[in-house]
């Protein structure tokens, strides 16, 4: 029926076959099955030209109209199906500092879809129906799930300028006259260091955190320099409350994805997060 109501509107097989994405020749093969089953003769045929016989021209706007009613009603369903609850597990670190100020363009988006966020470090068994969607930190390498990448995250030293009146951070020594801030895990100071050849800077130490907002917190209140997540730090640093001194970075092992089920990818619920979490996400790389 899609065969022959696209062929019929535009008099073209070829035309009909790039608008339903098939090849021509599928489209003649559907069409001469339909006039087949039906007993009749839908197109005359002159060459490359399509011509609707009298039974191709009645049965034409009946065929278009059902169709349509289709659609309509198709999309009113996937409205009814986007609404309701959709549940997120989500790192602690990007709830707070990344996600949590923007949830307002998607709630202002998507006014029908509420959203349940379970903030936690605890990797997510995918097979189990706890959540719809999960903001991991990884390698984006998980059995039988969909992970799109939402960024990678890349390390370099940042800090309140107050720390300025004590010394100035001009070149990648002067952090040896700074205490150190740490997030997980403690090694990155050292590869950085290395990095930029200042072996005198002792990363040994300095205080530690798990949770990278709460390492950005203390560089904010003027604790220290910490070697932060850019990602992470984005508006922290469009706003002026960190500064990055220096513009060597290393790069994170890992990266922040949005994982969940395969088969739950044409969900309208989570289509629709999905297509604007990613679309944030790519306004904020630029």
């Amino acid at each position: 029926m899609k065969a022959f109501e696209a062929a019929a509107r535009h008099r073209n097989f070829t035309r009909a076959a790039a608008e339903l994405f098939v090849t021509q020749a599928a489209i003649s093969h559907q069409v001469k099955q339909l006039e087949e089953w039906l007993g009749l003769k839908l197109f005359e045929r002159r060459g490359h030209a399509l011509t609707l016989t009298a039974d191709g021209k009645s049965y034409l706007p009946e065929v278009a109209e059902a169709l349509d009613r289709l659609v309509a009603a198709t999309e009113r369903l996937t409205s009814n199906l986007a609404a309701g609850t959709l549940r997120i597990t989500v790192l602690p670190s990007f709830a707070a500092k990344w996600l949590m100020p923007r949830l307002s363009r998607f709630h202002a988006a998507h006014p029908e879809i509420e959203l349940d966020l379970v903030s936690n470090e605890e990797s997510w068994d995918f097979s189990s129906k706890d959540f719809d969607l999960g903001i991991r930190l990884g390698n984006g390498r998980w059995p039988g799930v969909q992970a799109d990448l939402i960024a990678d995250e890349w390390l370099t030293p940042m800090y309140n300028q107050a720390l300025d009146a004590r010394t100035p951070l001009q070149k990648p020594a002067d952090l040896a006259h700074h205490a150190l801030l740490h997030d997980a895990p403690r090694d990155n100071w050292p590869r950085w260091l290395e990095l930029v050849d200042a072996p005198a800077v002792d990363a040994r130490k300095g205080a530690s955190f798990t949770d990278a907002s709460l390492a950005l917190q203390a560089a904010i209140d003027g604790h220290g320099v910490l070697l932060g997540r850019l990602f992470l730090a984005a508006d922290d640093i469009a706003a002026g409350r960190l500064l990055t001194p220096y513009p060597q970075r290393l790069k994170n092992d890992y990266s922040y994805w949005l994982a969940y089920p395969k088969a739950s990818a044409l969900k309208p619920r989570i289509a629709a997060f999905r297509s604007w979490l990613l679309r944030e996400a790519e306004a904020c790389r630029n």
